[in-house]
C-alpha cells in the first residue's frame, strides 16, 4: 500500500478531558483517530492511514508528500 511506502509522520497526544490518546497524520487533513492506550492509538491511526490512502487511490486523488521535520532545530 502506498501509505506504508511514504513514511508519514504520526502525532500522538494525551487528551486529558476525554482521557484518551489522540493520533493524527499532520500531512493528511482529517486522518485522525484515538485509543485508550498509546499502543491502541498507534494501531488505530495506522488503520486510518491505510483507509485514507486506499480511498485516495480509488478516487485518483494525489496524496501530499510526507514532510521532513528537522529535529536539530527543536528546543525544549
Amino acid at each position: 500500500m502506498e501509505g506504508r511506502k511514504r513514511h508519514y509522520s504520526i502525532l500522538i497526544e494525551w487528551e486529558p478531558q476525554g482521557q484518551v490518546y489522540v493520533a493524527q497524520v499532520p500531512e493528511l487533513p482529517g486522518c485522525i483517530s484515538h485509543g485508550s492506550t498509546y499502543e491502541e492509538a498507534l494501531a488505530q491511526i495506522q488503520d486510518a492511514l491505510d483507509g485514507y490512502v486506499e480511498t485516495a487511490e480509488q478516487e485518483h486523488m494525489t496524496l501530499p508528500p510526507p514532510k521532513i521535520y528537522n529535529l536539530d532545530k527543536i528546543q525544549v
